[in-house]
């Protein structure tokens, strides 16, 4: 019980500070969970990532079933999850509530400015994160899908969905190939 309270107000911790959408929450989700509590492995959290993102529904949410499940089973899953929306839900109650201030005023115009700075930063480091680990791992193939997945989005403005599934069916392959070549 005092596992799942932990778990509860971590998330709700979280949730609360990070602004700027999934991949905010999931690399603070990171901190705690892999870098300080231990948790998690990187691996694990890379693919609890990459599952998250490519799953519907938002990342956050979706990040805290799965890094909930792997903490403390099913009921730490729903925990994580009650944690993770209960402050989106009350800024966005408040914020509903005074739309029309808020919506007019410049200082919080320029306040929300300065905050996608700071997201974007964020991103960019769990971006580079998620690259670093894949060079350190030295798995060639996963370097090769990560730079043809920015070129196809970046450059050719291919349907993410697109690269999802295909990047789905080369680790599918790949693993394929792996389990004959090693049977």
């Amino acid at each position: 019980m005092k596992k799942l309270f932990k778990l509860f107000l971590d998330m709700l911790y979280i949730s609360s500070f990070t602004f700027g959408g999934g991949f905010v929450i999931v690399s603070i989700m990171k901190k705690k969970f892999v870098d300080e509590e231990k948790l998690i492995t990187e691996e694990e959290m890379i693919d609890f990532t990459a599952i998250a993102q490519s799953s519907p529904g938002a990342i956050a949410v979706n990040a805290a079933i799965l890094v909930g499940r792997r903490c403390a089973g099913w009921p730490g899953m729903a925990v994580a999850v009650v944690g993770t929306v209960i402050p989106p839900i009350v800024i966005i109650s408040v914020i509903s509530f005074f739309y029309k201030v808020f919506a007019s005023n410049t200082y919080v115009a320029l306040t929300l400015k300065g905050m996608g700075a700071g997201v974007a930063a964020v991103v960019l480091d769990v971006a580079c994160s998620l690259l670093f680990a894949e060079v350190k791992g030295r798995n060639v193939i996963h370097i090769i899908l990560t730079v043809c997945a920015f070129a196809a989005t970046y450059f050719f403005g291919i349907n993410v969905i697109i690269i999802i599934f295909a990047a789905a069916l080369v680790g599918i392959l790949t693993n394929v190939l792996k389990k004959k070549g090693g049977a």
